[in-house]
């Protein structure tokens, strides 16, 4: 997991943010993208490179949209 201070935790530890940033919200963002990528199209073909891609592109755009992309 990467932390930068652009993107903040999507499951902070409850009173200790700083020992335990939980989840980035990028990252929550890819995995769920990914998992609508994968139930969509089971039995999946592309390679797993271009769904994490994919992914991650949905999740940029996601963040960009509620103004943390900055």
């Amino acid at each position: 997991m990467s932390v930068d201070d652009t993107n903040e935790s999507a499951f902070p530890l409850a009173g200790d943010a700083y020992l335990d940033p939980g989840m980035s919200l990028r990252d929550y963002f890819a995995a769920k993208a990914m998992h609508a990528f994968l139930i969509r199209s089971y039995p999946i073909t592309a390679p797993d490179e271009v769904v994490a891609d994919a992914a991650y592109e949905t999740a940029d755009a996601m963040m960009k949209a509620i103004g943390a992309d900055k």
